[in-house]
């Protein structure tokens, strides 16, 4: 509901006289109560920033100037004063790329001199922007001032030569030497980066004055592109600018061929009544001229102006003759395109329109590999399209058409072609359907490109505000979403990237785009492993797309969550889950076992012998030569004070190690029970056994003595008499003793 003017008058003179007093906390009061009136009116934002500004309440001014500037995108006013904020806040990489918003702005509205200066303030704070120093150096020769002009262009070849672009940093110089070919610091330069030296930053005197001057077209170019700089074009779009060919063509045709007759003479005067405007009898000529004069040029301008007077069936027969011209092949494609659209055939619409698209896009290429990428990024939107909805397609190919038209079209179609492939790689085709319906598509590309800008400078706040942005007119477009939680995440808030990022895979889940989905999901798993909502949703989605293998994976990695957090209930439970489910699906064995094993050592850990117990022997049931479950099975029976079963569980698992001849791993077992059990007879007869196959006699002796005084004090006098024996028979030290010994016990 509309507030109330009257209440936010009186409010923003409150503030205006309490400004002036510089009564800062009254002004923000007032201005505040003006904005609730009308809390879409940019004034009262703009007034409440610089109240909070003098209040040096900084955050809060920063705040309020991003949303001016969101009320009134096209005033450079609440940017400029957004980066004043964040200079005095110290964040100068930020302000300093505000400080170049500003001057974008500032270049739109035809102002070269205030875009100047902010680009100046801009490298003033961050002179590494090589950008922002091509842009200068350009606008400088434009106003004549040739000084700050060359030291522009040998500050970006400064720049170029440090991050070792040498082929960029001479053709900045040799920009430079255009203006002044005697000029001494540019031929340093050249001379330094033609031998390897060193580039000495350069030092100008800044006293010039600036020549202003009006500038009725400025186009500037970027060092760093590519591509050829891209001037207004035909506001019709590429059948307009193919119009202009066809006409050139005809003429020549005509003259050239002698076709003066009445077709000739009718094709003349069509081409000066369309030169006039005279659309109508420009149509009649054409027609009376088309039965003998079939060339293509004459085709396109008749279909065109056909489709220009709303007689598209008529446009579409002589346009498809005109397709097979190459120089007229895009505006060809796009009237067809557009004539199709009139009559409500969105499928062949949308096909002719990206073939227009692509010819535009590929006539700006800088070489046959951009040209060939091209190819496939324009075949992919012509797949994506496949079997969409004459809703879906109808609102694709007006975005199509409004994207075709008006002054900066050719700059547009290389913008909306990379946010293409950017959707494409990052939403899948449901992205780039979700993407090209939206209604702020153009805008949403503007935005999207700014995000990714921000990024990569690390310019995390003014990434955020432009998502929060861009959120407000495209709500549902998920990859600004994405990109929001990946600023989170650089940040360090980690607990809301995540959050953010399950959201988003929620909801592409929901609308069936599982692929994404998981992508997001393991994703995310891969920063926040332990996160076990976003483990557990991956797990349902696998399960609805019946992907078992990679399921039973999540289950054991949850499982193994849930051990890690100290939940031990829970996680025996998703391993019985885990368990179940491989038996169903048929897992592999050596799944199967790490299931189990993990099972098992809950078990112990909870002192369920019995329970653990029985897991092992599972495991040897379909594992028979797993080392570590017989292993644990000799230790839970001596455990259990069972050394009988104990000592059968060690001879099955000794017999393995003799089939692999894996004799020092039947010896460092041996050796590690014994150290563990000391007592136990039958560990030491088979440690002394094996140490004598080894020829060790001296440790045979000495586990066959440490027997016998076992069995001595368990009055098994038989076996001493035999444990005697066996030592009398090594010939050890003192072997009288061992006779006397073995006399007195009757042997």
């Amino acid at each position: 509901m509309p507030g109330n003017r009257e209440a936010y008058d009186q409010a923003m003179n409150a503030g205006h006289n309490a400004a002036w007093d510089q009564e800062w906390s009254t002004a923000i009061s007032a201005y505040g109560r003006a904005i609730r009136e009308f809390p879409e009116d940019p004034d009262a934002h703009i007034h409440l920033g610089l109240a909070l500004l003098r209040a040096n309440r900084l955050d809060d001014a920063l705040k309020v100037y991003t949303r001016a500037y969101q009320l009134t995108p096209e005033d450079p006013i609440p940017l400029e004063k957004s980066a004043d904020v964040l200079e005095r806040m110290g964040r100068l990489r930020e302000a300093a790329q505000q400080y170049v918003n500003v001057a974008e702005i500032y270049l739109g509205q035809r102002d070269l001199n205030k875009a100047i200066d902010n680009w100046e303030k801009a490298t003033n704070l961050s002179p590494g922007f090589g950008a922002i120093h091509a842009k200068l150096a350009q606008a400088y020769e434009r106003v004549g001032n040739k000084p700050k002009a060359i030291r522009e262009y040998l500050t970006l070849a400064f720049n170029l030569a440090r991050a070792r672009e040498t082929s960029r940093a001479i053709k900045a110089v040799q920009r430079a030497l255009k203006l002044d070919p005697k000029n001494a610091q540019a031929l340093n330069s050249l001379r330094a980066l033609e031998t390897g030296g060193e580039v000495i930053p350069p030092n100008f005197d800044d006293s010039t004055p600036t020549r202003k001057e009006q500038v009725d077209s400025f186009d500037l170019f970027d060092l760093t592109d590519e591509r050829a700089p891209v001037g207004e074009s035909d506001p019709l779009g590429p059948m307009g600018e193919a119009m202009v060919d066809a006409l050139g063509m005809l003429a020549s045709y005509v003259m050239e061929n002698g076709e003066l007759d009445s077709y000739g003479s009718q094709a003349l005067l069509g081409m000066e009544l369309q030169r006039q405007g005279i659309y109508d009898q420009a149509i009649t000529a054409y027609e009376a001229a088309e039965p003998k004069l079939r060339h293509p040029s004459l085709k396109l301008n008749l279909g065109v102006l056909l489709l220009q007077a709303d007689r598209p069936s008529e446009a579409i027969k002589h346009l498809g003759e005109a397709i097979t011209n190459p120089e007229l092949s895009a505006g060809a494609y796009h009237a067809m395109g557009q004539s199709y659209y009139k009559l409500g055939k969105h499928k062949q619409a949308s096909r002719y329109l990206i073939q227009s698209l692509q010819l535009v896009d590929t006539g700006l290429a800088s070489n046959v590999e951009e040209v060939e990428d091209l190819a496939r990024v324009y075949e992919n939107v012509m797949v994506t399209l496949e079997g969409r909805t004459e809703e879906a397609l109808s609102a694709i190919n007006r975005r199509f058409v409004e994207l075709l038209q008006g002054k900066d079209w050719k700059q547009r179609i290389a913008e909306t072609r990379r946010q293409l492939q950017e959707t494409m790689r990052t939403g899948g085709e449901q992205g780039v359907v979700d993407w090209l319906v939206t209604t702020h598509g153009d805008e949403l590309t503007v935005a999207v490109s700014r995000i990714d800008r921000y990024l990569q400078q690390g310019l995390l706040t003014l990434a955020m505000d432009e998502a929060h942005h861009a959120v407000e007119f495209a709500p549902s477009y998920l990859p600004i979403h994405v990109r929001m939680a990946e600023i989170m995440m650089r940040e360090g808030r980690v607990r809301q990237a995540i959050n953010k990022y399950n959201i988003v895979a929620r909801t592409y889940l929901v609308r069936g785009e599982n692929d994404r989905a998981a992508s997001i999901l393991g994703e995310v798993l891969e920063m926040a492993p332990l996160d076990i909502s976003v483990r557990t949703n991956l797990i349902e989605l696998l399960e609805a797309e019946e992907r078992w293998d990679e399921a039973l994976d999540q289950y054991v990695d949850l499982a193994d969550t849930y051990h890690q957090l100290g939940d031990f209930d829970m996680a025996r439970n998703t391993y019985n889950v885990a368990e179940r489910l491989a038996t169903r699906v048929q897992a592999s064995v050596d799944k199967m076992v790490r299931i189990k094993h993990r099972i098992a050592d809950i078990d112990q850990m909870r002192l369920d012998i019995r329970r653990a117990q029985r897991t092992y022997e599972e495991i040897i049931q379909i594992a028979p030569n797993d080392e570590r479950a017989r292993r644990m099975l000799i230790d839970l029976n001596y455990r259990q004070s069972n050394q009988v079963e104990a000592i059968r569980r060690l001879d099955e698992l000794l017999k393995i190690f003799a089939k692999n001849k894996q004799v020092n791993r039947i010896t460092q077992l041996l050796e590690e029970l014994v150290t563990l059990y000391p007592n136990d007879t039958g560990l030491r007869s088979r440690l002394a056994a094996i140490y004598r196959q080894l020829g060790r006699k001296k440790e045979t002796i000495l586990q066959l003595d440490a027997l016998g005084e076992l069995q001595l004090e368990a009055g098994a006098h038989e076996e001493a008499i035999n444990t005697l024996r066996q030592i009398i028979a090594l010939q050890p030290d003192g072997i009288e003793d061992y006779r006397r010994l073995l006399a007195q016990l009757g042997g």
